[in-house]
């Protein structure tokens, strides 16, 4: 199918993507470690860290993207899928792990300016912001909208773009005029950006963990949907949730006409999942009921469009 294709070539981008920022960025990390060290710059020191988190979570990611390829079994019926959320939970956690140390040292050395040797803490910051941006282009190929994984790994590298940002105007500063106070300000500042992108990495996938109505489907609209089929009398019981990123599914009872036989009961599923497919879900599970066979009064056959998660 058509479908089909798409979605693996852009899986094998989306791995491609992952595995060249991976090469580029562990290589890159250990150069800015070392020049942190010998330039005794915590802008330098905590946007190597940020790129050791980097590392992890494009390592991670990678990981995902291989046990996501691995078929379903009678003890996994979904695969590995959900795997890929898993990871994007560990690099957001990650994320806010690492911003609030970078606060912890910036605040020590606020209280205690130490002497930093600017120009080398330039070079590296120019070569890092360099790194940064081709990374953060490769990543843009990729699916960073719809793929959480891929969107985390993005998130990071952007956090490490303008950690290199500030690593670099630090080291002005400090050249030009001797401000050693900008050093763990450029820290603090890229701290900031890296804990609300592993905030928003992290709530995003929890919300897919406790099994939330994906953020690109209107319930409304899906219940219109279906409903709008004259053979159908009005459907309950239903559930919206995504299995891994870019995969929804449903399921939900369809009250119909009794009479319906069963080759016409075959031509309205598939009508249903034609018009559900266009609507983003690609996975999809109708019970079908008579009037006489109404299951209302069960757990979750109601659902309160007040009440989102």
């Amino acid at each position: 199918m058509a479908h089909d294709h798409s979605h693996d070539h852009t899986h094998g981008a989306n791995k491609k993507a992952l595995l060249f920022s991976f090469i580029i960025i562990a290589t890159y990390m250990v150069v800015e470690a070392i020049g942190g060290f010998l330039t005794n710059s915590l802008a330098l020191l905590s946007d190597a860290g940020h790129m050791l988190s980097d590392a992890v979570s494009l390592g991670v990611g990678l990981l995902a993207f291989r046990l996501g390829e691995k078929v379903a079994s009678y003890h996994k019926t979904f695969g590995y899928k959900r795997f890929e959320i898993l990871a994007a939970v560990f690099n957001g956690v990650t994320l806010i792990v690492i911003s609030i140390y970078i606060f912890y040292e910036a605040y020590q050395r606020f209280m205690d300016p130490p002497e930093v040797a600017s120009t080398g803490m330039l070079i590296i910051g120019i070569i890092g912001l360099i790194v940064n941006i081709v990374v953060a282009w490769v990543l843009m190929r990729g699916d960073t909208q719809e793929n959480l994984n891929l969107r985390a790994a993005f998130l990071h590298v952007i956090g490490d773009l303008f950690g290199s940002v500030g690593a670099v105007t630090a080291a002005i500063l400090i050249m030009s005029f001797g401000w050693g106070w900008a050093d763990p300000l450029a820290s603090v500042l890229v701290a900031i950006l890296v804990l609300i992108s592993g905030w928003r990495v992290t709530k995003d996938a929890v919300h897919v963990l406790m099994e939330g109505t994906p953020k690109n489907v209107e319930l409304d609209d899906i219940v219109q949907t279906i409903e709008e089929l004259p053979e159908i009398i009005s459907i309950h019981d239903l559930h919206v949730w995504s299995i891994t990123s870019g995969e929804n599914a449903l399921s939900c009872h369809a009250v119909v006409d009794g009479k319906l036989s069963v080759h016409d009961s075959q031509k309205l599923l598939h009508m249903v999942e034609e018009r559900l497919e266009y609507k983003g879900i690609g996975h999809v599970t109708v019970q079908m009921e008579s009037e006489e066979h109404l299951h209302e009064e069960s757990l979750f056959c109601r659902v309160d469009p007040g009440h989102g998660g």
